[in-house]
């Protein structure tokens, strides 16, 4: 069995030294760069070709979620996770807007780290825990406020089924062939499921797969 090729990016050689650790003690995982800075993990990722990049989100000369952006823009099959001490909604979103795969607390590393890069390689998401419960909790109080009621049980089983798969990860085409359906039908499926939740991008689709527990 292949390890999974990792790049760290953390600006802190302690850091980078303790997630070390914690990934090569397990032996599918091979760290086989460190960077220091963004710019820097930017350049390793292309000349390394990592397939999962530990990203943290304080970077100097570019931040972590600039630099995610930037390794997405050049080469989406890597699987970035971003590694935060912020649990809000507003660096969750930034994160996935520039093609991060994963969210994970500083504080669950210890125990979350090795599944979520096992999920990004395999180009799947991963968040933190406690990052879904804060969510949620956010989501339930917001719409408490504001007298509404979430639309997801108006959701069709079939767009149900879609909103998972784009929420896990898979294209719309992706989507199809798992559904054995023509890729109109998704596209169309997945503008209906985006009307009735109020979403308008592939990030807030994860986000709200997220907070409901659809994905972890």
């Amino acid at each position: 069995m292949k390890s999974i090729r990792i790049l760290l990016a953390d600006d802190h050689g302690v850091v980078r030294k303790g997630l070390r650790f914690l990934l090569e003690r397990d032996g599918r995982m091979e760290v086989i760069g460190e960077a220091a800075d963004g710019r820097e993990a930017v350049k390793l990722a292309e000349e390394l070709d990592p397939q999962v990049v530990i990203m943290d989100i304080a970077m100097p000369q570019l931040n972590g979620i600039e630099a995610t952006a930037q390794i997405f823009k050049r080469k989406p099959e890597i699987g970035v996770v971003i590694l935060s001490m912020h649990s809000d909604e507003g660096y969750l979103i930034r994160s996935l807007q520039a093609g991060a795969k994963g969210y994970l607390l500083k504080d669950s590393a210890e125990t979350d780290l090795v599944r979520a890069v096992e999920a990004a390689a395999t180009g799947k998401p991963f968040f933190s825990p406690a990052i879904a419960k804060t969510l949620l909790e956010d989501y339930l109080s917001q719409m408490q406020q504001r007298g509404l009621q979430d639309s997801y049980d108006s959701l069709t089983e079939r767009e149900k089924e879609i909103l998972q798969l784009i929420a896990e990860g898979k294209s719309n085409k992706e989507a199809a062939t798992i559904l054995n359906l023509s890729l109109y039908t998704v596209e169309t499926h997945r503008t209906h499921l985006m009307q009735k939740l109020n979403l308008h991008n592939t990030a807030e689709i994860v986000l709200y797969a997220v907070r409901k527990g659809i994905v972890c």
